[in-house]
């Protein structure tokens, strides 16, 4: 199964419009998944949830996190990430990072329209999130559809799969 190397993961994360797909769970144990904005700072995946958001109480309840992210084109990247939130920015210290969140929102719509949002909502204070890709605690997966000369055959990850099953057996 095709991986990522670090310059291809930090490329695709890089890239404009990618969702990460954060799960966190509730307080009555249902699991939630949210896609948000993000973006990546050297090994760290940056996003900003909102202080009334149940996102943030579930942040602040449990800080473990399961993260997607993915593309529906080829060559089909995904990364999965588990790890542990670190609240580098508490809700109401927005001013102290709001070009950080104005440069997220610029990842994802158009400079003028960025700025006009990040202004216009000002008055919802914001966290600021990091999960550490290198944290002892951090796991990091990262897959590809094999592209033009690269083997095709077994590139379904065996963890997709129960214990003592083979793809001959599904």
């Amino acid at each position: 199964m095709p991986k990522l190397t670090d310059d291809e993961l930090f490329a695709f994360l890089d890239e404009r419009e990618h969702l990460a797909r954060i799960g966190t769970v509730d307080d009555d144990g249902f699991p939630r998944v949210l896609p948000l904005w993000f973006v990546r700072d050297g090994r760290r995946l940056l996003f900003t949830p909102r202080s009334p958001a149940v996102i943030w109480r579930n942040l602040q309840r449990d800080p473990k996190v399961g993260i997607s992210i993915d593309e529906s084109d080829q060559p089909y990247r995904k990364v999965t990430v588990q790890g542990v939130v670190d609240v580098v920015h508490p809700p109401g210290e927005d001013d102290a990072w709001r070009e950080r969140y104005r440069s997220i929102a610029k990842r994802y719509t158009a400079d003028w329209f960025a700025d006009a949002y990040v202004e216009g909502t000002d008055d919802q204070p914001r966290a600021l999130c990091a999960v550490d890709l290198d944290a002892p605690t951090t796991r990091l997966s990262t897959w590809r559809m094999p592209v033009s000369g690269e083997d095709r055959r077994g590139v379904w990850a065996q963890r997709y799969y129960l214990p003592g099953t083979k793809w001959s057996d599904t």
